[in-house]
């Protein structure tokens, strides 16, 4: 027995017990409660299993694992996944006993399995085909019937279920409930009848239901989308992280004849551990369709026309020339950015900032928070986060917003005793398991937040004045000595300096506690860290705090801060008090038009733009009204690099080529430069990287090097430790090897454990492109460290017959990532109007009647719902998703610090 110390997660040590046993006659070693089948394939030896997952509980229903034991008794056969290992246990796995159980377990599985191998999508991957070969029979002895069953069953529109091939191992079940936490599919009938079935009238409607896919070990579970459209064999893949959202989960991309065809979740154990989301599993159908943008398209005579590049980016240069000789850089506004690599987000900030002159740039679509709170705060990992003493929730639904976080923090409440105090506006998918769920309405997360931190008494607005013994909860919990804040955008209905200012009022009261950002958006923080938001520069500078830096190298700098999205589209729109005016807009794979809060300013903006750029990869409202159309590389046909929430880099993997003449970002940015009498300095992707670890404080030190080494696949957490460059390490083997890609081609999958740690950000190679910086020039700057001041509107109180609308996000919207995708169009819902019961029976409206909701200037009409979790006089909502009349895009006004409305019947 030794004590051993292993790294945990990132930058984390912990010590572990290592205990000895015989293995086959060979002593191994193995970590104390380590389970024997899990030793055993650390030691190299493969023990055959079926039910057996690492992420959820052992339940040994199969028997393919059984090993042979010594004990007082003598040797016996014992599943290896459900035996710890023991000191000097003794376990043999290949015996001719081991091997004729190994046998028998097969024979029965195959005495009902269909023969249907060559049409199965499980055909060549197949783990019952793969372990028949190498420990079954060889041929049957059963000449009976096997039984039959309608095939196959639709138990949700994206898993189809052929019940016939299934052998009960549970997987899927498990999944569910345990890890899912929805036990929507479950075993029905009894002896040879049982089977796996959903509830009558019940779909298998989970957020997750592709992963019980991805994890059956046979053909029962399959994908609608990918039912019979390859052969394993026939596709390549790379590996890569899924930017549908910003979690930033790591994914096998598999294509065919330049298609992707699926995608495959890798387990990384500091980020998804090996799960996705549906949206982010099936979304990648939107590359493929054939309504893409192939050449550049410019605007003549009222009619978008094709041109070719050369003619577009000098249009584009001589109309972004004329607006900045009308109104001063100031007047050309650029909008979106979140959808671009790290590297295309840097040309497009250099471009807007050091070219054109121009800080009014922003990657969020006003449904973020102020860029200096996200940046300046302390940052937690995934890891760190699960593994606090307490979570403070202050954002929108995670589950809808940033599934697999849900799935994590899911995972550290039910099975590691994480403790979760919520702050909301309404009820959400962590209310069941929060200890403390605190009710503000909205307007009033400051003064909640006060509250909580004990600087100022709960006011009568605030739901822990009506509970106090919740409020005295959420304190003790606050108090813990580890403490982690999600911070995002509950509603975007209101300011979000309203939330940001709750947040910062969190970070004074709670001063040793880390914050993990809850935003949406692909790589929106990514975006944020390269400077595209006002009064930022590359690196997570201020624009002042990095001005001399800068300059210096990028010849200038804007001399005042920018306008942020609402700002930018209300001066083209012109509604700026000042008479200031944004003629030029430039929108960067995004559409203000469908998905900014305030639709009818988003409108107007584009109506009062005299001249605006699209850059976009499909057609959509923004590009039939944009005078020049550039084409872009979308996910998947683009190589590069991607932040997620917990700022941790990885690469993207390039696996399609772009349709006809579509560039990547940096590429347009470059070449658009160029016409503007400019060179950023670039000739290829690798070149724009060398650029930011250069020049990006919160960067230096994170080398293509670093990038490209084998223990980095898992990605690098900026910025470095001062003391040492930690990264996380792959195990030598797949996690489960049942759900890894058949064709065996991920570049890095399984980087050796020896992999695991670089050497000293002193060492050349790893901070040597960076002290080259030094040599001449102003002194870095410094990384901004907040909290900073803020200007947080005032909020009036509301009289007796109006209401305050809480609009938040859901997974499946109208959004291009789910309108773009056959199988995820179908799964979008009218959104209902959820409204306190009392205020229901104010009107007299039964539960599913309909009402209107009015403001001063537009109405929708909804379905009603009660929600005893609202506040009263509060309504909640779905942004972007259908409605019976109008939208809540109509109802929003960006300008207001909150959404007053009045609700009548129609």
């Amino acid at each position: 027995m030794s004590e051993q110390t292993a790294p945990r997660g990132p930058g984390e040590e912990a010590a572990v017990e290592m205990i000895s046993f015989l293995l086959d006659g060979r002593e191994v070693s193995a970590e104390k409660g380590e389970l024997v089948i899990a030793a055993a394939e650390r030691a190299g030896t493969f023990i055959p299993r079926f039910c057996y997952h690492p992420r959820m509980e052992s339940v040994g229903v199969c028997r393919m694992c059984l090993v042979e034991v010594s004990g007082p008794r003598g040797a016996s056969l014992q599943p290896s996944c459900f035996l710890e290992v023991q000191p000097g246990m003794s376990v043999t796995t290949d015996s001719d006993k081991v091997k004729k159980a190994q046998d028998g377990v097969l024979e029965f599985l195959l005495i009902n399995h269909p023969l249907d191998c060559p049409v199965c999508d499980k055909g060549g991957e197949c783990p019952l085909q793969d372990q028949t070969l190498a420990y079954g029979p060889g041929e049957t002895r059963f000449v009976e019937e096997k039984r039959h069953f309608e095939k196959p069953i639709p138990i949700s529109e994206l898993v189809l279920l052929d019940r016939e091939r299934c052998i009960q191992c549970s997987r899927c079940t498990r999944f569910a409930g345990e890890v899912a936490g929805e036990a929507m599919i479950d075993f029905i009938g009894r002896g040879e009848g049982i089977q796996v079935n959903i509830f009558p009238e019940l779909p298998f409607s989970s957020y997750f239901s592709g992963n019980t896919v991805q994890i059956c070990p046979v053909g029962a579970l399959t994908a609608a989308p990918y039912r019979f459209a390859a052969r394993p064999w026939d596709l390549d893949q790379v590996e890569s992280t899924c930017t549908t959202c910003a979690v930033g989960c790591r994914v096998a991309v598999q294509s065919s004849s330049n298609r992707v065809t699926r995608l495959l979740g890798i387990d990384v154990d500091p980020v998804n551990q090996g799960w996705l989301c549906d949206k982010g599993r099936f979304a990648f159908d939107a590359v493929n369709r054939d309504e893409r943008l192939t050449e550049p398209l410019v605007r003549k005579e009222g009619a978008l026309v094709p041109a070719s590049w050369h003619e577009a980016l000098a249009v584009a240069a001589k109309g972004l020339r004329e607006a900045a000789a009308a109104g001063g850089a100031g007047s050309i506004g650029f909008v979106g950015g979140a959808r671009l690599t790290n590297e295309g987000a840097y040309s497009w900030a250099k471009l807007a900032k050091g070219v054109l002159g121009t800080d009014s740039v922003d990657a969020q679509m006003g449904d973020g928070l102020p860029a200096e709170v996200v940046v300046g705060l302390p940052r937690a990992t995934i890891d760190q986060t699960a593994a606090a003493d307490t979570v403070i929730v202050l954002s929108g639904d995670l589950r809808e917003e940033l599934p697999v976080l849900f799935l994590r923090l899911r995972s550290a409440i039910v099975d590691g005793g994480l403790s979760v105090v919520e702050l909301s506006p309404q009820a959400t998918s962590l209310t069941p398991y929060a200890k403390a769920s605190l009710r503000y309405e909205p307007g009033g997360a400051t003064g909640l937040a006060q509250a909580l931190v004990g600087t100022v008494a709960p006011s009568a607005g605030s739901a822990g004045a009506a509970d106090p013994k919740a409020l005295a909860e959420a304190r003790r919990l606050a108090g813990a000595a580890s403490v982690v804040v999600i911070a995002g955008r509950p509603s975007v209905a209101e300011d979000g300096a309203l939330v940001a200012e709750a947040v910062q009022v969190l970070a004074r009261g709670l001063p040793n506690a880390r914050f993990l950002p809850a935003l949406r958006r692909g790589n929106v923080l990514g975006a944020l860290d390269m400077g595209l938001a006002p009064g930022m520069l590359p690196g997570r500078v201020t624009l002042d705090g990095g001005r001399a830096w800068f300059s210096h190298a990028w010849g200038s700098v804007p001399e005042t801060r920018g306008r942020d999205t609402a700002g930018i589209l209300a001066a083209a729109a012109g509604d700026q008090a000042d008479g200031a005016r944004v003629r030029a807009l430039v929108v960067l794979g995004a559409d203000p038009l469908t998905d900014f809060p305030d639709r009818r300013l988003a409108e107007r903006a584009i109506d009062g733009a005299e001249f605006v750029v699209a850059v976009a990869s499909a057609p959509g409202p923004i590009t039939e009204r944009a005078d020049v159309v550039f084409p872009a590389a979308e996910a998947h046909e683009r190589p590069g690099t991607t932040t997620n929430i917990e700022g941790r880099i990885t690469r993207l993997g390039q696996k399609l080529v772009p349709p006809g003449q579509a560039w990547a970002d940096w590429m347009i940015a470059g070449e658009l430069a160029v016409h503007l009498d400019a060179d950023l300095g670039f000739d290829s992707v690798g070149a724009v990287w060398d650029e930011v670890e250069r020049l990006a404080v919160s960067h230096r030190g994170i080398t293509r090097a670093v990038l490209d080494a084998r223990g980095a696949a898992d990605g690098v957490v900026a910025p470095l430790s001062a003391s040492a460059v930690t990264m996380t390490r792959r195990h030598a083997l797949p996690l489960d090897p049942i759900a890894v890609p058949g064709v065996e081609s991920v570049e890095r999958q399984g980087a050796p454990l020896h992999a695991g740690l670089v050497e000293s950000p002193t060492a050349a190679g790893v901070r040597g492109g960076a002290e080259e910086a030094n040599v001449t020039g102003p002194a870095r700057p410094e990384l901004l460290v907040g909290p900073v001041e803020l200007d947080v509107p005032h909020v009036t109180p509301i009289d007796r017959y109006s209401l305050r609308l809480v609009a938040s996000r859901t997974l499946y919207d109208l959004g291009a990532a789910v309108s773009a995708v056959p199988v995820l169009a179908g799964l979008v819902a009218t959104a209902p109007l959820r409204v306190n019961p009392h205020d229901l029976d104010d009107l007299g409206v039964p539960p599913g009647g309909t009402l209107r909701v009015r403001t001063a200037t537009a109405s929708a009409v909804l379905t009603a719902l009660p929600d005893a979790s609202l506040p009263r006089k509060v309504v909640a909502t779905e942004f972007n998703a259908p409605m019976e009349e109008g939208t809540v895009g109509d109802l929003i006004d960006i300008g207001a610090p909150v959404v007053v409305l009045r609700m009548e019947t129609p």
